[in-house]
């Protein structure tokens, strides 16, 4: 009998529940309490819980993506003086999409996309002028910028937001996972649109612009004529060669077509090119110093890939080496106004490019370099 009394106690005195303190009696039961409702429930604990911080950062998205469209609509007030209200051309604007060709065939897929992409600067080019009339050539680069801006701003807005119901709806946990796990690379490149935008707005050069400031420096002081599409070229002396220099038409945010220009320049002047430099703003590593310079070999330009086709295509029939030189930033720094590190990195960018002219090329020889990038806020 005596016995059978004592086990209980014993096990009570274990469970930490015959100790004779209710504190910790309380205590007890409310950690295994925490420890069922966590086996059973900790999933859609965790899952609410990262609905929460998703939710913040959308709520930050639409603030972003609503000053955006405010800025947009205030600057062609300002610049443009519309006869009537832009809002509701606006937001028909900032949902413009573009279907790129059919790629199940993939012969002359290039050629398809350059005319969609023609027929899309020329739509929006239009849609610019409509809403703002009163603005010039350059005015226009500028507001079709400052658009563009917006309407990325709106379309991540929207992206993040349809993953985010979708993911609540269903209650999917990895679905609010993966949301939540790229959310910070998002957020980042959302702010630096957004920091893109006054930039845009009021003309003022930023990051991507290093390879069209670097080309001006090199061009200013001699005479400048047009080549196709949309940019400009010069003949300057180089290091005792000739270099036909040749960026996109400033000062309005136009990044032209490189391709075009470059297979221009070596049809006017067949056989007679020695080396093709490119210079543009590169992406850096975290870890990888702002305004850093490196040097390879390739066209230096991003975009769809048109022109980095037409300027390989150019260079094979007369075997033309290919240089490239690019100034390393983020892209934050690429698309807001530039900073100090990077203006100062275009003297930078200048001396290797001496150094690749000289070790690569002979005196007399004539060459092309090509500053690739948006060229708002920097003239000939």
């Amino acid at each position: 009998m005596m016995n059978m009394l004592v086990q209980p106690s014993i096990l009570n005195n274990q469970l930490g529940l015959g100790s004779g303190d209710p504190i910790l009696t309380i205590i007890s039961l409310l950690s295994y309490l925490f420890i069922f409702v966590f086996i059973f429930y900790g999933q859609r604990i965790q899952m609410y819980v990262m609905i929460r911080e998703v939710e913040s950062s959308l709520f930050k998205l639409k603030l972003l993506k609503e000053e955006g469209r405010k800025t947009a609509i205030e600057t062609i007030n300002e610049i443009g003086k519309p006869t009537a209200d832009p809002s509701s051309k606006v937001d028909r604007y900032l949902e413009y999409f573009t279907i790129a060709p059919q790629n199940m065939d993939p012969s002359g897929i290039v050629h398809k996309l350059d005319h969609i992409l023609d027929v899309r600067d020329e739509r929006l080019k239009e849609e610019v002028k409509l809403m703002a009339p009163a603005s010039d050539e350059v005015q226009v680069y500028n507001l079709e910028n400052t658009l563009e801006a917006a309407m990325a701003l709106n379309f991540i807005y929207k992206v993040v937001r349809h993953y985010y119901l979708q993911g609540k709806k269903t209650l999917s946990l990895y679905t609010i996972m993966q949301l939540q796990m790229i959310l910070p690379l998002v957020m980042k490149e959302a702010e630096a649109y957004s920091s893109a935008l006054k930039a845009f707005a009021y003309g003022q050069p930023i990051g991507d612009g290093v390879g069209p400031l670097i080309a001006a420096r090199l061009m200013h002081g001699h005479e400048v004529r047009k080549v196709p599409k949309d940019c400009v070229v010069a003949t300057v002396p180089f290091e005792n060669r000739t270099a036909l220099v040749t960026k996109a038409e400033g000062p309005g945010g136009n990044v032209g077509k490189p391709g075009d220009a470059v297979k221009a320049l070596i049809e006017e002047n067949r056989g007679k090119i020695s080396a093709v430099i490119m210079i543009d703003a590169g992406l850096k590593l975290e870890g990888e110093a702002l305004g850093e310079i490196a040097e390879g070999i390739g066209a230096a330009i991003g975009g769809p890939g048109v022109d980095q086709y037409k300027i390989e295509e150019a260079i094979m029939e007369d075997k033309i080496p290919l240089y490239a030189v690019i100034v390393k930033e983020d892209i934050g720094d690429a698309v807001s106004m530039m900073r100090k590190e990077i203006s100062n990195a275009a003297e930078k960018a200048i001396e290797r490019v001496k150094d690749v002219v000289k070790e690569r090329t002979k005196e007399g020889d004539q060459i092309i370099i090509v500053g690739v990038g948006n060229t708002i806020g920097v003239g000939q």
